[in-house]
C-alpha cells in the first residue's frame, strides 16, 4: 500500500539509499529500469556507484518520515538540466507520481534556475508520460537511442511551467 506523503524533498544520495535502490525490481516491461547489484555498481564505479558522480548528480527523494520514494539524477548539459528519475517500484502507478516529479523539478530549478529542464522517456511508457504531462512537461522530440535491450524510441519532454494566474 502506498503511504500518504505530505511533503517530498530531495537530499544528496547516500550509499545506503544507493544500495536500497539497487535492490528494487520492477515488473516487466519496466524491468529495463533496474540497476546492477550495489557491490557491482561500486566495483565498476558507474553511475551512483561512483562516489563523485553520486555527490554531483544524484539525489534521494524522501518524505517527512524519511522513507525513500525514489531517486533523481540531475545531469548538467549546456543550458539544460536533464532529469533521470526512478520511483520505488511498488509505489508506481498509484497516483503519487506528479508530486514525486514536482519535488525533483523544484530541486533542479533551485540548483540551476536559468536552465531548461528536460527528460527522456521511452515512447511505450505511457504511465510515466501521463505523469510527466501532469507535472508540466510536454513532448518536443522523438528519436532512437540504445537501451540495454537494443534500439528503442524515446521522447524528449521539456518542462513548461504554467504561468501564474
Amino acid at each position: 500500500m502506498l503511504p500518504k506523503a505530505h511533503r517530498l524533498y530531495a537530499v544528496p544520495m547516500n550509499s545506503n539509499h544507493a544500495a536500497e535502490i539497487c535492490s528494487w525490481t520492477y515488473p516487466p516491461p519496466y524491468n529495463i529500469y533496474g540497476w546492477l547489484p550495489w557491490e557491482q555498481m561500486k566495483e565498476l564505479a558507474i553511475e551512483f556507484g561512483d562516489p563523485e558522480i553520486r555527490k554531483q548528480q544524484y539525489l534521494s527523494i524522501l518524505d517527512e518520515k524519511q522513507r525513500l520514494w525514489g531517486f533523481a539524477q540531475l545531469f548538467p548539459l549546456e543550458g539544460v538540466t536533464r532529469l533521470g528519475l526512478g520511483m520505488r517500484p511498488e509505489w508506481c502507478g498509484l497516483g503519487m507520481g506528479k508530486q514525486f516529479v514536482e519535488s525533483i523539478v523544484t530541486e533542479a530549478r533551485r540548483r540551476r534556475p536559468d536552465d531548461e529542464i528536460d527528460l527522456e522517456v521511452l515512447t511505450w511508457n505511457k504511465r510515466a508520460i501521463r505523469t510527466y504531462v501532469k507535472a508540466g512537461f510536454e513532448i518536443t522530440d522523438t528519436y532512437e537511442k540504445m537501451t540495454p535491450t537494443g534500439k528503442d524510441l524515446f521522447y524528449c519532454m521539456v518542462y513548461k511551467p504554467l504561468p501564474n494566474v
